[in-house]
This record gives C-alpha cells, structure tokens and sequence, in this order.
C-alpha cells in the first residue's frame, strides 16, 4: 500500500480535480491519495470526482484557508 501526497495549493478550478483524475488512475487498490488544495470549487470537484471514479472518500479536512482530502483507491 502507498501512501501519496499531492501538493495543489495555489491551482484554480478545474486543475485541483484533473491533477487528482491523474493521479488516481495511477495508483493500485488500496492505495491512499492526500490532496491539498486553496481552491475552495475543490471541495466540490473532489467529491464529485470520487463519485465518478469510485474511489472512497476517507476524510476532508477545512481550515487556514486549504482543503485536505484523504482518498483511498478502490
């Protein structure tokens, strides 16, 4: 299992979820993806992404201007 984190802080809408599109499909089951991000459209996009893919939502996490998603490959 790997764990892997994805920096996406000062990205703008739609790159925060193609960026985590990408990186999702080159994981293995199991696997665990953080994302953090400023864009606040993020906590949208994320989560509609995930509905799209499959891929299970662990946590989202507000707060000093970011969003933290903490994604697990399915």
């Amino acid at each position: 299992m790997a764990d892997v984190n994805l920096d996406l802080k000062g990205l703008k809408c739609p790159l925060p979820a193609l960026k985590t599109e990408k990186t999702l499909a080159s994981l293995q089951p199991g696997d665990r993806l953080t994302v953090e991000c400023t864009d606040p459209m993020a906590a949208i996009d994320i989560p509609h992404l995930l509905q799209k893919t499959g891929d299970r939502l662990v946590t989202t996490e507000h707060g000093e201007g970011r969003l933290v998603f903490r994604i697990e490959k399915v």
